[in-house]
């Protein structure tokens, strides 16, 4: 079962300004497990790149918040997941046909066993 995950950056991960509560290693067992990840935020594509790349985690989708439709365009999936913390976040998802999940309320569980 093909699994996306979006991940918003400022508030959800936690080089995020402010910091959220999804570390970067949890993102290291998203992508090692297959999962197709990436980013969706406000900030510019070209600062999206950069951490990831500084990071050393592969992704493939760095997008604009209101640019989140187009990843479901591009990827094919079984589930597709946006990560956030605002109500921003759960509007573009929804609006996107995402699931929306709130950072910090055990959303590693799409890919870290409990």
């Amino acid at each position: 079962m093909a699994r996306l995950i979006s991940f918003d950056i400022d508030g959800t991960l936690e080089v995020g300004d402010p910091p959220g509560a999804i570390t970067m290693a949890m993102v290291r067992i998203a992508e090692g497990l297959g999962i197709i990840i990436g980013s969706c935020s406000d900030r510019m594509v070209s600062d999206q790149t950069r951490i990831w790349r500084d990071h050393r985690i592969p992704v493939q989708f760095t997008v604009l918040k209101h640019q989140l439709d187009t990843v479901k365009a591009q990827f094919a999936a079984d589930e597709y997941y946006h990560i956030g913390d605002t109500n921003m976040d759960r509007f573009y998802a929804e609006r996107s046909g995402f699931k929306f999940l709130l950072t910090g309320a055990g959303v590693e569980r799409l890919w870290i066993p409990q």
